[in-house]
């Protein structure tokens, strides 16, 4: 398949740039198997789409502060987005710089201290912070929300709370995985009183997955690494809701690159550890019966992916009617429901 196949035109007033008031007062699309009608729904009826015995997972992960601004000492300012931490003193970047900058180059932080250049590999740096201050303390005090591009801002404090799952608990993400965005306290609460399980996976979202596909040819495409947690307790619920004849509803991209990647062996086994895992048609998900899930980028691996679940010409032709009907796009847009494709 080629890059160029998951091409679509979107308005730009269509980007969401700001959240909606309350997380679930989103739109909800859902796209049955063709040639069923798509259904425009709103996100506070989901529980009409669940019944008692099913399993909602979440990636539980927690966005950190990971954008930082500086200038090289040779001059050319440097926005740097941290990708994994290492240790105390070193993370994995990739670097928003004019030059790249060569080995042994220093970045002088604007919020004081610097970082040494160790080593490059494509796109990513390895950097080293050149002071005994430790890498978690340095994004505390100095680090900025990382909000993409596209919404052409800057995080201010409301995004501290809005671009955060209310679930999250575990730090590690530079992107929220932002399917979870859309459930609240109140639409948890109605899920459970249906008899839905709620199940957790770790997925630590990163700057990769804002990566474009470079390659013409989609199976060229070299996808970048996250760290998962797919433990004991999901599994076993998941064992549980498959024995049970309930069905496992994945929220979020992330969830079903957590469990197609533990289910390499053929069954969904504990696993902890980094994914390469890239998911385009022609790779048959099987672990989850429903995805809830945003609208994605046009080219993007995870349009790839959603095609991958529900058809590509049944996903372009859901985008094109979310285009029409003006639903939201991207991070803080709206939300679609796919059922597999038949």
């Amino acid at each position: 398949m080629k890059r160029s196949d998951f091409h679509y035109q979107l308005p730009p007033e269509l980007i969401a740039s700001e959240p909606l008031e309350q997380r679930s007062a989103s739109r909800l699309l859902r796209v049955p198997p063709a040639p069923a009608p798509f259904e425009d729904r709103q996100m506070r009826d989901l529980p009409s789409l669940l019944r008692s015995g099913d399993l909602l997972v979440l990636n539980d992960t927690r966005v950190i502060p990971a954008r930082l601004y500086g200038q090289k000492t040779t001059g050319g300012r440097v926005e740097i987005m941290i990708e994994r931490v290492i240790g105390q003193h070193e993370a994995i970047v990739q670097l928003g710089v004019s030059k790249p900058p060569k080995e042994d180059a220093v970045i002088e932080l604007d919020a004081g201290g610097s970082f040494r250049v160790l080593s490059r590999d494509g796109g990513f740096y390895r950097l080293r912070l050149q002071s005994s201050e430790t890498m978690e303390h340095l994004l505390s005090r100095a680090g900025h929300l990382p909000l993409p591009h596209y919404m052409g801002r800057e995080a201010v404090a409301a995004d501290t709370e809005r671009y955060q799952t209310v679930f999250a608990r575990h730090a590690g993400a530079v992107a929220a995985p932002t399917a979870g965005l859309h459930f609240d306290a109140p639409l948890l609460d109605a899920v459970r009183e249906l008899g839905v399980e709620i199940g957790h996976v770790t997925l630590h979202v990163g700057a990769g997955t804002f990566q474009p596909v470079r390659s013409e040819l989609v199976h060229e495409h070299r996808m970048h690494s996250e760290w998962l947690n797919v433990g004991a307790e999901l599994v076993e619920q998941v064992r549980h809701a498959r024995r049970r004849g309930g069905r496992v509803i994945a929220v979020g991209t992330t969830v079903v690159r957590a469990l197609e990647s533990a289910s390499q062996g053929g069954d969904l086994k504990p696993l902890a550890g980094e994914t390469q895992i890239f998911i385009f048609p022609g790779y048959k998900i099987r672990s989850v019966d429903a995805l809830i899930t945003n609208f994605h980028l046009p080219e993007s691996t995870l349009l790839m992916l959603v095609s991958a679940f529900a058809g590509r010409e049944r996903v372009l032709a859901a985008y094109q009617h979310a285009i029409e009907q003006r639903y939201r796009f991207y991070s803080y847009g709206d939300a679609m429901w796919l059922e597999p494709d038949a």
